[in-house]
């Protein structure tokens, strides 16, 4: 009943499960892990309009989608409408949808004017949508959250100029900038954007399983959901929310050498990606995720963030998986 394909523009989706974009972890090794899951849409990390504008070397390797199952959106960010004109062309000739960031709470990008604090700039958000729609050949989405804070809930104010300014989908998180991550997201404005324009809304915040997801549906009647945080250590969570809408009833959870096999492969696309040093320290976070309330993880987080060798790596992800299968 809620599991269905989705239009964005003029892309259709083959559901509407979306991977959220997350700095420092919806890399390029991570979003071709999580599409074996089955989600419908996966979000880059954001990248800086400004440094799109400069041809940073860096900022080019975090918008690599080659030979990654489509379709994907490459998320950017900055407070300057021309800039960011000029990065949704240049994504736009790469992604299959360019997504707009008006969410992002951390203090190094708010404190530039950027994500969301451009929630208290009513008119600036309507410049920035206005830029990056009319550069880009692709559908453009937004992601935001409720507001600024409790004095600044602007939600349904941005998601009704979003409309207007040609924006194809928008992304709301039940929370507010203050809130961060805290607390509990408000669903309800979740619902209230919903009412208040014709394209499709995505929830996001707090879904971390089978039932929240169902409930995100049944609460707010949202087009399709966005899953982050929960997606970590976790990124058969797709195919786990998939079959529950499907069937009304779970999967088993996956075995310890069932995650094995994902650790083992996610590490080497790492090391892959970005060199075997380099990955081995970048996937020291997904590892602990992956461990997360098995036997003793606190402990084997404590070894393997000191290793930097892979085949010393390896031997001692197969010992403690296999330990606790």
């Amino acid at each position: 009943m809620y599991l269905k394909k989705l239009k964005i523009g003029n892309i259709e989706l083959e559901n509407n499960i979306l991977l959220a974009p997350m700095a420092g972890i919806t890399d390029k090794a991570f979003r071709i892990i999580c599409k074996k899951y089955g989600p419908g849409l996966e979000y880059t990390e954001m990248v800086s309009s400004k440094a799109i504008f400069y041809d940073d070397s860096k900022t080019k390797r975090l918008m690599n989608i080659d030979n990654e199952k489509r379709p994907i959106a490459i998320q950017i960010f900055g407070s300057d409408a021309e800039t960011m004109g000029y990065a949704a062309k240049y994504v736009s000739d790469i992604a299959d949808i360019v997504d707009i960031n008006m969410g992002c709470p951390a203090p190094k990008v708010t404190k530039n004017g950027d994500g969301s604090k451009i929630l208290l700039d009513l008119d600036l958000a309507r410049n920035i949508m206005r830029a990056v729609v009319q550069n880009s050949t692709k559908p453009v989405t937004l992601k935001i959250r409720k507001g600024w804070d409790n004095e600044h809930i602007v939600a349904k104010d941005i998601a009704k100029i979003a409309e207007e300014e040609g924006i194809s989908a928008i992304t709301v998180h039940g929370r507010t900038r203050n809130e961060f991550y805290s607390g509990n997201a408000d669903w309800n404005i979740i619902k209230e954007v919903k009412q208040v324009v014709n394209i499709p809304v995505i929830g996001n915040g707090d879904i971390i399983d089978e039932e929240t997801a169902y409930r995100m549906f049944e609460e707010t009647n949202v087009d399709g959901i966005m899953i982050g945080r929960a997606t970590l250590g976790n990124p058969w969570i797709f195919e786990k929310i998939i079959y529950y809408l499907q069937n009304g009833k779970k999967l088993d959870d996956k075995t310890s050498l069932e995650k094995l096999d994902v650790v083992k492969e996610h590490l080497t696309l790492e090391m892959h990606e970005k060199g075997e040093l380099t990955g081995i320290k970048e996937f020291r976070k997904h590892l602990s995720a992956y461990t997360k309330n098995m036997p003793n993880s606190s402990e084997f987080r404590g070894k393997i963030n000191k290793i930097e060798d892979k085949n010393n790596l390896i031997d001692m992800i197969e010992d403690y998986f296999k330990k606790g299968n």
